[in-house]
């Protein structure tokens, strides 16, 4: 991965002279260009459109996939304006192109970053070719609601999977160097804490203290920083009353001087304009003076940069530098990126959208993020030889454009391959398959179909029910209060299990669903996320045992919505519960007195443990984590400890396992979680087989911001476990001494 780094001032930066030689021939009509995104999502470049880029007025578009169009705009850029600059084209390829991965959530759920960032280079491909040189992800907000339709395009609960799927997917987009042919510029967003807006509901207000800021949702854009991410993305959401467009200590203290970013900060969509909006600022001048000297260097689908930026130089309320640094930072990308030498893009030199490799990746990644919730009686895997008939019901069961997921604009529903389709080519003339909707969409309360459903299933070997979310249902504002799953699906579950035929419920969904209503009525459960286009041929093959599961859960699932949040690593309170010291609301006597009953943190309908926890996944096969170990008692800060473990497959099957390490830090400056994701490891191993696995952390590792805000490891006891989920008990001790 290609970093930007500082070049000592004796050496020449030929990208920074290039930079300065360029901005001194600049006006401030064309400067101030450079900073503005216009939308050009028409099918051709439109008279006012051409004129801005002639005038130099236009420095980036979005929304435009016509690599004709866009090579005419380039050309219009490049050989009809002054100074020929090339724009920047911007697309959301959230989690592909035309060949479309798993939601982000569901490539979470691979815990797999090679293959995030396989994805991630096959959209990058497939994009490129059509002229996209910018795309707006990663999305790497941590997300702990469920209600929030944005959880779909996020990598879950947890700061250090996100991190670490934050630079694959950076390092997959960018290539190992961005003037390379089929890289394009990333842009880690939203800047910051946009998955804490209250009620899961998008665009609300979020209320975060700076301790926290720091420690949970900072370090994966800090991480993607490291990596050399081209750009990031400003937040909707106010965070401590200050919205992302407009936040200084963001933008300026933390992004650029703390952590020494040299790449562009792009405002989200007329999110300048929504300043006023918000109540911060009387007119969209002032929210121009806001946003500029916050330190957003491009406006995106707005004009107030446009009309006002201009006038705030000319009457000294902004510094001219201000401008250029801003420009500076826009043009040294686009250095960066080649687009000074290669304007136009031959679509024939990059590999075709639905390329073999890309069908390829796109259903091994599918297949690594289902995740096996539930299995009793080992119900899957199926056995061809042993069924006659089976039963495909539900309304995803053939759904190809569903089955994407939110934010695939340029997806290719005619490569999707359907579940229907798979099992059908699958099991061929050996089984009979009987296919029936039931219910038109995902959110029908119609039921005068399910009578034929129940007899098609109380006729066949095995029921499988393909139910979840349609697409529409998650995704930017598109955030749930209730979230059961919709419609009347939960009562077709209970009219197929009272059959007696064996039930597979398979939920495809874009976010966590509260299941505890079906998942007694069914045998065993995978939740698949919204696959892709190969969801399919990946989930034929794990019903049907050419697989075996191996997804984890990347996001807590709670019982009932009424937990939310509930998360893995939160904090122990002075009054934790435990299963000694709580009481269910059935249990309390007929009568009782008014008094506090159990004493601790819980809820008494629903206790205090999610329905299934993060990091939870079953497989085919059966995993023994044993005989934890460190490779001493003791280490001092800033040296590293091994943790190690065996891990034996008791099964006769090969299969994968994700091995997953925990910390405690028992007692610092300021609280810390009872449980935090420190390392992990995807395995496979053979019938049998034992394997040791060992992780090694720096204590460095262990750091974490305190009462000072300042980040720094702290001696003293800690815990940690390995195991197969956040709720293994298999554990060790070590204690961090102060070096020397």
């Amino acid at each position: 991965m290609t970093k930007t780094t500082a070049v000592p001032s004796n050496v020449p930066n030929p990208v920074e002279q290039r930079v300065a030689d360029l901005l001194a021939r600049m006006t401030l009509t064309e400067k101030v260009g450079q900073m503005r995104q216009v939308n050009a999502s028409e099918g051709h470049p439109p008279d006012y459109l051409a004129a801005l880029i002639r005038a130099g007025s236009v420095g980036a578009v979005i929304n435009q996939a016509d690599v004709h169009v866009i090579n005419e705009l380039q050309r219009l850029a490049v050989e009809e304006s002054r100074l020929g600059i090339p724009l920047l084209v911007g697309r959301d390829v959230i989690h592909g192109f035309r060949t479309i991965f798993p939601i982000p959530l569901g490539q979470a759920a691979t815990w797999n970053p090679e293959l995030v960032r396989e994805g991630a280079r096959v959209a990058a491909l497939e994009a490129a070719a059509a002229g996209i040189n910018w795309t707006f992800a990663p999305m790497i907000d941590i997300a702990r609601d469920p209600r929030w339709g944005r959880i779909a395009e996020s990598f879950g609960e947890d700061v250090f999977l996100t991190a670490a799927l934050a630079v694959a997917m950076v390092e997959g987009l960018q290539g190992d160097d961005l003037s390379s042919p089929g890289s394009i510029a990333a842009c880690a967003k939203h800047f910051a804490g946009y998955g804490a807006v209250e009620s899961g509901c998008d665009y609300a207000t979020t209320n975060i203290p700076e301790n926290q800021l720091r420690n949970v949702y900072l370090p994966p854009f800090k991480a993607a920083v490291e990596v050399g991410v081209a750009t990031l993305m400003t937040s909707f959401s106010d965070i401590d009353g200050v919205p992302g467009t407009a936040n200084a200590f963001l933008l300026r203290q933390i992004l650029r001087n703390e952590w020494g970013f040299p790449g562009v900060v792009v405002s989200d969509w007329d999110s300048v304009h929504q300043l006023q909006i918000h109540g911060l600022t009387e007119n969209d001048g002032e929210s121009a003076f806001e946003a500029v000297t916050a330190g957003v260097d491009m406006e995106m689908a707005g004009d107030v940069y446009a009309n006002h930026l201009a006038a705030l130089v000319e009457s000294g309320r902004i510094a001219i530098g201000m401008i250029d640094a801003a420009v500076a930072n826009v043009l040294r990308t686009k250095f960066q990126l080649g687009l000074f030498e290669h304007p136009y893009v031959e679509p024939a030199a990059h590999p075709s959208p639905g390329s073999e490799h890309a069908l390829l990746a796109a259903k091994r990644m599918a297949a690594q993020s289902v995740v096996m919730l539930k299995n009793d009686s080992r119900t899957l895997p199926l056995s061809i030889q042993q069924l006659s008939s089976v039963a495909i019901i539900g309304p995803l069961a053939d759904a190809p454009y569903e089955q994407l997921g939110t934010w695939i604009f340029d997806g290719d529903v005619a490569l999707s391959v359907t579940p229907l389709e798979a099992i059908r080519t699958l099991l061929g003339d050996a089984v009979e398959v009987r296919h029936l909707r039931a219910m038109e969409n995902s959110r029908s309360r119609e039921t005068e179909a399910f009578n034929e459903a129940v007899e098609a299933a109380h006729a066949c070997d095995v029921a499988i029910l393909f139910l979840g979310e349609e697409s529409i249902l998650s995704g930017e504002a598109h955030s749930r209060a209730d979230i059961h799953l919709p419609g009347d699906q939960a009562k077709l579950v209970q009219r197929i299990r009272e059959t007696g035929t064996p039930v597979v419920a398979v939920i495809m969904a874009g976010r966590p669903l509260t299941l505890a209503n079906i998942v007694d009525d069914v045998d065993a459960l995978l939740f698949a996320w919204h696959p892709g286009t190969m969801a399919g041929p990946a989930i034929a093959d794990l019903l049907f045992g050419r697989e075996s599961p191996s997804g984890k859960l990347p996001v807590s699932f709670p019982r009932m919505v009424g937990q939310v949040p509930i998360y893995y690593s939160h904090k122990n309170s002075g009054k934790p519960p435990s299963p000694d010291n709580i009481v269910h609301i059935d249990d309390i006597d007929t009568f009782a007195e008014q008094t506090s009953v159990g004493m601790t943190s819980f809820h008494l309908d629903a206790g205090y443990t999610p329905l299934f926890a993060f990091g939870h996944g079953l497989s085919y096969a059966e995993f023994e984590y044993d005989h934890i170990r460190t490779g001493a008692h003791t280490v001092s800060i800033g040296d590293a400890v091994t943790i190690s473990a065996e891990l034996t497959n008791k099964s006769d099957i090969a299969a994968d396992e994700v091995a997953q390490l925990y910390v405690r830090d028992l007692a610092g400056s300021v609280t810390r979680p009872i449980r935090q994701l420190a390392g992990f490891q995807r395995l496979r191993l053979e019938p049998g087989q034992t394997v040791t696995v060992a992780f090694r952390l720096h204590t460095d590792d262990l750091a974490f911001y305190g009462r000072d805000q300042n980040l720094a490891a702290e001696p003293g006891e800690f815990h940690a476990w390995i195991g197969g989920s956040s709720e293994t008990e298999l554990r060790t001790e070590f204690r961090i001494v102060a070096s020397g």
